[in-house]
């Protein structure tokens, strides 16, 4: 299995102390050593990085960390792969545009009868069963709606009904974002928190690093942080149950 990493903030925030504690399950702490990938949203723009390599000893990952890009809105992944071979092409997120927006996608999990999904124009680039469900859903959506929608919590209530469609093929945790919105589906393991004043401070599981929240942030901030695992452990993470879903819109959980 993977392990997937989200955020959703109402301000540009960034993602560092989060990444520095999902860096070393990818192949140190955890076994996910079978590439890595990260997408930042700024406005209409998006950056991805991705390298195959384990992502505690990727050079990609240190450039990350030591240049804290703020965003509002955050996908990453760490992979152990099981459909595909390790390759650039077949590492997480994936990025598709739909509707003048860049859409990023990250799963954790395994399919079975993923072969005879149909992604009309939408076309896989590597082989994972991960990315032809992208491209199943991104088709869906276009055979849905025509023209571009407009009410946007409805888009992802499909997208949760389309998602439980997958799960019923095997394991299909999600993330997805079209840079406003961060959609968590859970199918096993996903879990959540919100941060918000009055900050206090957050200690990492899997490195040796304390954060005072108090320090880096005003009072109207408000960030939210999806993953796979906690990560910390003096925090309340929720978890998300199997076959429910939870949208984040600047931070707030609006579903």
């Amino acid at each position: 299995m993977c392990e997937l990493l989200g955020m959703s903030a109402n301000v540009p925030t960034d993602i560092s102390f989060s990444l520095s504690g999902l860096i070393p399950r990818g192949g140190q702490t955890g076994p996910h050593k079978d590439g890595w990938g990260i997408t930042f949203y700024e406005g209409l723009g998006c950056r991805t990085f991705k390298d195959p390599q384990p992502s505690y000893m990727s050079p990609v990952a240190r450039f990350v960390q030591e240049y804290p890009i703020k965003s509002e809105a955050v996908i990453a992944h760490i992979r152990q792969a099981n459909r595909g071979n390790v390759s650039l092409e077949n590492t997480h997120p994936f990025t598709r545009e739909l509707w003048g927006r860049n859409w990023t996608y990250a799963h954790n999990g395994q399919l079975k009868g993923y072969n005879t999904l149909s992604t009309g124009n939408f076309r896989p680039i590597g082989q994972t069963d991960s990315e032809k469900a992208f491209c199943w859903i991104l088709n869906q959506l276009v055979t849905k709606y025509p023209r571009t929608p407009s009410h946007w919590p409805a888009v992802f209530n499909y997208i949760a009904q389309l998602a439980s469609q997958l799960r019923e093929k095997g394991v299909f945790n999600m993330l997805l974002s079209d840079g406003r919105y961060v959609m968590a589906y859970c199918s096993t393991n996903l879990h959540w928190l919100t941060r918000r004043s009055p900050f206090g401070k957050a200690k990492l599981l899997d490195q040796d690093i304390e954060i005072d929240f108090q320090q880096c942030t005003q009072p109207s901030d408000v960030v939210s942080v999806i993953a796979t695992q906690p990560l910390t452990g003096n925090e309340n993470w929720q978890r998300i149950e199997p076959g429910e879903f939870i949208l984040f819109y600047l931070g707030e959980r609006i579903l």
